[in-house]
């Protein structure tokens, strides 16, 4: 009789390592579904966003800087990676990438805890046909498809070889003041 508790031990140990996925965030019920309330990712509508003031490109070929921070105005919460950001021009859109030689580092965010992050353009020429016009500036988190819309007032973008293709990136999470 001794194989029976270590049989339902084993069984009890198997099920509670399938309860979270990789990210240890989400639990699955015995009929697969999938609990998302459980996810410590940060949402993008329980954070409060502010953009700028920036150290804008003042002349086409200038380089400028636009910091974003973000507070936490809910529960813990984790960030990881790039924010998802996109810029538009009337019906045209683009992203901006994330930088390729940072390397992201997993955040946790307190209730009120704030986290910045860089956007880096060169300033394009008005009118130029590799520069793209940027209007609204999109802003996502992490494995999320939920924005946050900010008017961009920095200047047309420079594209590298086109409009769609900018000359800019985006920097990592980082805690604020780090």
């Amino acid at each position: 009789m001794r194989a029976l508790p270590i049989a339902v031990t084993v069984l009890a140990a198997a099920l509670a390592l399938t309860s979270c996925d990789d990210s240890g965030g989400s639990k699955t019920d015995e009929a697969g579904k999938t609990d998302k309330s459980a996810s410590t990712d940060c949402r993008v509508d329980h954070v409060g966003i502010e953009v700028g003031p920036a150290n804008a490109a003042p002349a086409a070929g200038d380089t400028g800087n636009v910091p974003v921070t973000l507070t936490n105005r809910d529960s813990t919460c984790t960030l990881k990676g790039f924010p998802g950001l996109e810029v538009h021009a009337g019906g045209d859109s683009t992203d901006i990438a994330p930088e390729k030689s940072a390397n992201p580092v997993k955040l946790t965010l307190a209730k009120n805890d704030t986290a910045t992050f860089t956007i880096t353009y060169v300033r394009g020429e008005k009118g130029d046909a590799k520069t793209f016009d940027a209007q609204t500036l999109k802003i996502s988190l992490p494995g999320a498809t939920a924005t946050q819309d900010f008017k961009w007032s920095y200047g047309p973008v420079a594209g590298k070889n086109e409009a769609a293709d900018l000359n800019a990136s985006v920097s990592p999470f980082q805690h604020a003041g780090d």
